[in-house]
């Protein structure tokens, strides 16, 4: 377990996407509706945490520190950015893209997750020329997998970009070497997801789908959507990886041993299949 100031083991649900993880800022722009990290009172601007005393430079300092003394673990399961904002608003993406390639250099596999698009072809300028992520990060794409949340629900998300802004995003980076996974989740209606699921099927390595927070289903209903997932891959792209969450299973009373071939666990590695 690492209980640092920027990188830390999850627990509870959080720990279903990742062993390790780095959060630098709390709050986000992106105004979604539904976003459960509302219930911690954090605001629509991104601060940094409190423990780092509102130097970005300290934050960097512990991350890199943090990393050093956990390599090991590090390199194993890497490191996921972030649970308590989106890791790519124009307010953060600075430090995350430092951290990004502070994890690179040191063969540290990072996986992130965003509602943003600007990054995947500008994140800034170099002798007059603009530098895109697979730019910058080409050498290290087998170590990086950029996940994108995938809800088909625009009009809850009104600071964040379009979800078929979001597709296009994933093929692109997809098409570029890059690991991609989407996270199906909150499932707001489970006829938008679906449509979701199929849109990216050919350009995602991994699925994770999980319900709306605190929202109770008939098990029935759950059902039915996990098969009509199952029938999708099978159908379209068998090799694609499935995780879905414990809470998902739970209400469909379905148990994660009796899922086919092709549904993961929480501890499924996408960087060494």
């Amino acid at each position: 377990m690492i209980n640092g100031k920027a990188i830390y083991t999850p627990k509870g649900a959080a720990g279903e996407y990742t062993k390790y993880a780095c959060n630098f800022y709390v709050g986000c722009s992106n105004g979604c509706t539904y976003c459960f990290n509302k219930r911690f009172g954090w605001g629509s601007v991104p601060t940094l945490k409190k423990c780092f005393k509102g130097s970005p430079e300290y934050a960097l300092q512990c991350f890199e520190k943090q990393l050093e003394a956990n390599m090991p673990e590090l390199r194993k399961h890497g490191v996921f950015f972030s649970f308590t904002t989106d890791p790519m608003l124009p307010e953060t993406i600075n430090r995350t893209l430092w951290a990004i390639e502070g994890c690179c250099l040191k063969d540290v596999p990072v996986k992130l997750l965003t509602k943003r698009v600007e990054f995947v072809d500008e994140i800034g300028e170099v002798n007059g020329r603009i530098v895109s992520f697979s730019d910058k990060f080409h050498l290290f794409k087998h170590n990086i997998a950029v996940g994108f949340t995938l809800t088909g629900h625009d009009d809850l998300e009104p600071n964040a970009s379009t979800n078929a802004e979001r597709i296009k995003a994933m093929k692109k980076l997809h098409k570029a070497g890059f690991k991609t996974w989407a996270s199906i989740e909150p499932i707001i209606d489970f006829g938008s997801s679906l449509k979701m699921i199929d849109k990216v099927i050919f350009h995602c390595d991994l699925f994770k789908i999980g319900l709306e927070s605190g929202k109770k289903y008939e098990p029935a209903i759950v059902q039915e959507f996990v098969s009509k997932v199952l029938f999708l891959m099978r159908l379209e792209q068998p090799n694609t990886k499935i995780y879905f969450k414990d809470s998902l299973l739970q209400q469909a009373g379905i148990r994660r041993e009796d899922l086919p071939a092709g549904c993961v666990n929480r501890d499924y590695d996408m960087f060494n299949q």
